[in-house]
């Protein structure tokens, strides 16, 4: 690992082409990243469900004028 604070400007623009190019599968084992192997949780499932709540909260607040402070 090359741990040098300063780089030429073709060691630069070498380390940026090298970035650039996307990781091969062989190379970057994905199926061995035990994240990528965990289910999604249920949590975007509820997403709807809470803003149609928070929809009818807004709602009953804003038809019994408790947010009009000014009397």
């Amino acid at each position: 690992m090359d741990t040098r604070e300063s780089k030429t400007r073709e060691e630069e623009k070498e380390h940026m082409l090298s970035e650039r190019l996307p990781e091969d599968f062989e190379t970057s084992q994905p199926q061995q990243q035990p994240e990528a192997k965990k289910p999604a949780n249920g949590l975007h499932k509820m997403l709807p469900l809470i803003i149609v709540i928070m929809g009818i909260i807004v709602a009953g607040i804003v038809m019994l004028g408790l947010g009009n402070s000014g009397g």
